[in-house]
């Protein structure tokens, strides 16, 4: 795939991105518990992937399983980390300034990552316009949050 491709199906998972918190939101609350409702959503996610998998004949390196570094398996602890605060962010603070923090937050770590190439193949150097672009992030947060 091309990297228009990429970019399309980039802005179509963050699109999911709110809708996913919302049906979560709405399972948390028939559940009565944001964790019971992050589970069932990582089942489901979990069913989904291994039916992908059957379908499509895809194949994993087991071998490269085991040289995979400890900190790797930290990927998962995160994941439900995130869904499970936004089970819980999402119904307080709504989707628009939910989303809002949640981007900001993810533009802050990636600048990090980016210039200390850190789980990332090339480095990329903090400098104005990035910053301004996470200054423009930050304004509009405010934004949403004040109005």
């Amino acid at each position: 795939m091309n990297k228009f491709g990429w970019i399309i199906f980039s802005l179509l998972a963050g699109s999911f991105l709110p809708i996913q918190a919302g049906l979560n939101a709405k399972m948390g609350k028939a559940l009565e518990s944001p964790v019971y409702a992050s589970l069932i959503s990582f089942v489901v996610g979990s069913a989904a992937l291994i039916l992908y998998i059957l379908f499509t004949g895809q194949s994993v390196s087991w071998a490269g399983l085991k040289s995979a570094p400890p900190q790797a398996w930290l990927g998962g602890i995160l994941g439900a980390f995130y869904v499970t605060v936004i089970i819980l962010a999402f119904p307080k603070l709504g989707p628009a300034l939910t989303f809002g923090l949640i981007v900001l937050g993810q533009m802050v770590i990636s600048l990090v990552l980016d210039h200390f190439q850190i789980l990332v193949p090339q480095q990329h150097t903090i400098n104005i316009w990035r910053i301004a672009g996470v200054a423009l992030i930050v304004a509009g947060v405010v934004i949403l949050r004040k109005f």
